[in-house]
């Protein structure tokens, strides 16, 4: 009996019908990129300081003395937060007093901003931070917003893959597309902080579900050697463009509504593609729904121009290319034994430090040097050559060494922004972009280097584990941003710091470069110190009976 790949080998790897799969399906998550990060302008934090209401009566010089200074970056600057008591001040100004000279200012009391602030409008017309006045008490309520999209994420990412394997991939694919545009349509006409958060925590889900989905078609639809660049190049790379799009959207409409809804636009160019698109033979297969599959099968043979077989598929042996009945795995299995337990908890550690470097990075776009839409395109053209070196690397190199190595200039370089002097502002922004450079690339890697590391019992469940990781990491991220307001160098201190402790984790995990997939926790690759401890121990086992024969494993 043929197999599916056997059975639709006369349609080729790469006709007019893959390349139009290849493309769409990979333009489809364009919309992904510009709305996983749309955060970074849509929660922009403008300079501010305090109102003093127009109807106070004090001098020009009261009233330009009315702020006091704080040190920031080196710098005195006025506060963001603070203003000194305007009673006092009202009085003193009456009395004909000049501040600095007739009264010093520091002995004055403070007060809070009791009549809210003014914006700068130099970088953004209007944030959800200007609207609803996310600032000094409140500024804790910016990174929950990106954190709570992320909450999305992971929600998302659970429900994807059952909805896709009960309801089809394509059913679920522009499902999730439509939710994903309808909510953030509905976003532009939030009345609170709190409808705007709960919808992007949607928009989240929707987010991630139509990526996955995506990806899961395109893997079922193309060829094997195909297969391969649409999920290491194809789908990260028009991320990547998505992503590019956000600032150019973002510098032309500063205004966090109008941004909504040109970034909800193009959402709706995706629904012809309904018309375009197949559904999953295999999917359709699995599901006894066979006609429907050849009728694709037969389509797709038209559009390369190949013949197609008579018979395509015989339905008396179609029950027997449904999956298997195959033994169930349970979580506790990712830890059965020590070797496995030791790669699952270093995998782990592995993809939640990488999605918070990654993550954490890009959303400090705002906080570099510069012009913040600059900074923020730059960030994403970076990951177009770390998607194109990381694919490289895993066709020429081992995955550990290469890994490491990426780990340690991404963190390595982050970890020397502290020692930049601040007039070399340009080798600063340099050195970001480069460490986003080594994370990007690494985490492209993991997805195949996690894959091969476990047999086929667990293989879905430690991707699905490994997965949640990242996005707990990606919830975490954005306090790391945050932590911006106590020192500028902290947030990058900790991620180099954290990027170059797993470059040295890896180095203990199993080199896979070269290895059959394993099939059984038998056959997976020993933990580098369980490795050497084997070796001693049959060295040593081999001394006292000679006529044992140990062969170093």
């Amino acid at each position: 009996m043929r197999d599916y790949e056997a059975a639709t080998a006369f349609l080729g790897e790469w006709g007019r019908f893959q390349r139009l799969v290849f493309f769409l399906l990979s333009a489809s998550t364009i919309p992904n990129g510009f709305n996983g990060m749309s955060a970074v302008f849509l929660a922009g934090t403008p300079e501010h300081r305090c109102v003093v209401p127009s109807g106070a009566n004090l001098s020009a010089e009261w009233l330009n003395a009315s702020i006091p200074l704080e040190l920031r970056g080196g710098q005195a600057v006025p506060s963001r937060c603070r203003r000194y008591r305007l009673a006092a001040l009202t009085n003193l100004s009456a009395l004909g007093l000049r501040p600095g000279s007739d009264v010093e200012l520091e002995s004055l009391e403070q007060e809070p901003c009791r009549d809210g602030w003014e914006y700068s409008r130099d970088v953004y017309r209007s944030t959800i931070v200007t609207e609803w006045n996310l600032v000094c008490e409140d500024d804790w309520k910016v990174p929950l917003t990106t954190s709570l999209f992320f909450v999305g994420v992971l929600i998302g990412s659970f429900i994807s893959g059952q909805l896709s394997d009960r309801f089809g991939r394509k059913s679920i694919l522009f499902l999730t597309m439509a939710v994903q545009t309808a909510f953030s349509f509905l976003q532009i006409f939030s009345i609170s902080w709190e409808m705007f958060t709960v919808l992007f925590l949607i928009v989240g889900m929707g987010q991630i579900s139509n990526y996955v989905v995506a990806f899961i078609l395109g893997t079922e639809i193309l060829g094997k050697s195909v297969r391969i660049i649409f999920s290491t190049l194809g789908i990260c790379i028009f991320f990547a463009i998505g992503y590019m799009l956000l600032p150019l959207f973002a510098y032309f409409i500063r205004d966090w509504q109008m941004l909504l809804l040109a970034l909800t636009i193009p959402g709706l160019f995706c629904i012809p593609l309904w018309w375009i698109i197949p559904e999953s033979p295999r999917w359709l297969i699995s599901q006894g729904r066979y006609k429907e599959a050849e009728v694709i099968i037969r389509k797709a043979a038209k559009i390369n121009g190949v013949p197609a077989p008579e018979v395509l598929f015989d339905t008396a042996e179609m029950q027997d290319w449904k999956p298997q009945q195959q033994q169930k795995a349970i979580l506790l299995d990712l830890f059965r034994t020590r070797n496995i337990a030791t790669i699952t908890i270093m995998s782990l550690l592995l993809w939640f430090f990488t999605s918070v470097g990654y993550f954490g990075l890009s959303l400090s776009t705002p906080n570099w040097h510069g012009n913040a839409y600059i900074n923020c395109f730059l960030s994403a053209v970076i990951e177009v050559p770390a998607y194109v070196i990381a694919w490289l690397l895993l066709r020429c190199l081992p995955r550990r060494y290469s890994l490491a190595g990426i780990f340690f200039l991404g963190g390595g370089v982050v970890l020397f922004i502290q020692l930049v002097p601040a007039d070399f502002n340009v080798l600063s922004v340099g050195l970001v972009m480069l460490g986003k450079f080594g994370i990007t690339a690494a985490f492209s890697m993991l997805y195949v280097y996690n894959v091969e590391l476990y047999p086929t019992l667990v293989r879905n469940m430690a991707v699905g584990a490994t997965s949640t990781a990242s996005r707990l990491g990606s919830i975490i991220a954005p306090y790391f941003v945050y932590l911006d307001a106590y020192d500028k160098y902290l947030p990058y201190i900790l991620m180099g710091s954290l990027t170059v402790l797993i470059g040295i984790l890896t180095l203990f995990l199993p080199e896979s470069y070269g290895n059959s997939l394993p099939e059984s926790f038998e056959q997976m690759l020993k933990v580098k110190c369980f490795r050497n401890r084997q070796q001693t121990t049959g060295i040593r086992n081999a001394k006292e009976s000679p006529k044992v024969l140990v062969t170093p494993l």
